[in-house]
């Protein structure tokens, strides 16, 4: 059933008019708390697009700041995507048009076929599971995306599979930047992001109820998705943060804290490390400790234990690839003699 929007229904053939050109509803995508995602083509020459609107019934029931939040979200993402030059979008889903609907900011983003959780639930529906080399993969085309989200100057605070899209090559493209807080902004913020993905200052505040986050917070993120590609299960501590949230809200990190005696939950368990070890399948000791090393870094509780930048990142998952390949070769020839 398509997403009402205040006093009008938004069906199947209506026209949003934008900056650049006319589009035809085709049929709803997703929705959320404020946006909805409708499947959309040029009215004129039959472009598809995805074409992201407010949702104002929704936004008819919240609280003057929310609205205001809500709206400042998406023209934080119109501002973001706008300013990218074309070399810079390779893994970050493109602006096609822009403009107003109904009073709010609304956008039309290039079409992808899915995003990277549906696809990873077709792939284990038919007993298929990503390689270790196509997970690693994966990671660096998601870091490369949260690369060029830092040196434009923002904090993307939302990375997940839901997030990221795949193309009809089996490439990333890195979508949703409604969550982007300003690199500059040095200040404690309010609560932003999906609690089953977050790092500890993510989900956790300061005494005074705010929340202290830099581009090493999408660090931790992309941890967590490296852990769930190669294993297929969630870490504990996110699933723990998750719970909280869906239990308590806002009340979840207090929740959490005073079940771990003030603490915070194990992020990465020993039987988890484990288990990513076993999944990835790894020929020798030394591609198990270049893999673990590489999660254990983007895993680590502080953010100044993280890496500082994706180039370091990068050259932790090249470590981890040639030591994965040093020991195939390894491998190879001992069978061969």
């Amino acid at each position: 059933m398509p997403p009402h929007t205040g006093g009008h229904m938004l069906e199947a053939g209506d026209i949003i008019t934008l900056t650049a050109g006319a589009w035809r509803l085709r049929e709803p995508l997703a929705g959320s708390s404020y946006g909805v995602l409708w499947r959309a083509e040029a009215a004129g020459g039959g472009q598809p697009a995805a074409l992201k609107l407010v949702n104002t019934e929704q936004m008819g029931l919240a609280l003057p700041p929310q609205r205001l939040r809500w709206t400042a979200c998406l023209d934080a993402e119109i501002a973001f995507l706008r300013a990218l030059r074309p070399w810079d979008q390779r893994h970050i889903v493109r602006l096609l048009d822009s403009g107003e609907h109904l009073g709010q900011p609304a956008m039309a983003l290039e079409l992808l076929d899915g995003d990277l959780a549906h696809h990873l639930d077709r792939m284990r529906g038919r007993g298929d599971v990503p390689s270790f080399d196509q997970a690693l993969d994966w990671t660096a085309q998601a870091n490369q995306a949260l690369a060029k989200v830092h040196q434009y100057g923002w904090r993307h605070l939302d990375l997940k599979p839901a997030n990221l899209l795949v193309d009809h090559n089996g490439a990333l493209k890195l979508a949703d930047f409604g969550t982007n807080r300003p690199l500059l902004e040095r200040a404690p913020h309010s609560y932003a992001g999906t609690a089953n993905w977050q790092a500890p200052e993510q989900f956790f505040p300061d005494p005074d109820g705010a929340y202290r986050t830099d581009a090493r917070s999408d660090y931790f993120a992309l941890g967590a998705l490296l852990y769930h590609l190669v294993t297929g299960a969630m870490l504990r501590f996110c699933s723990a943060c998750g719970g909280a949230w869906r239990e308590h809200g806002m009340e979840g990190a207090t929740v959490l804290r005073a079940r771990h005696q003030g603490g915070l939950p194990a992020i990465l368990a020993p039987d988890e490390a484990a288990l990513y070890l076993r999944h990835a399948g790894l020929a020798s000791a030394a591609a198990g400790e270049a893999a673990l090393g590489l999660l254990r870094a983007l895993l680590a509780p502080r953010p100044e234990q993280r890496p500082r930048h994706a180039l370091e990142i990068s050259r932790l998952i090249g470590r981890a690839r040639a030591a994965c390949a040093e020991a195939g070769a390894g491998a190879s020839l001992r069978s061969a003699a």
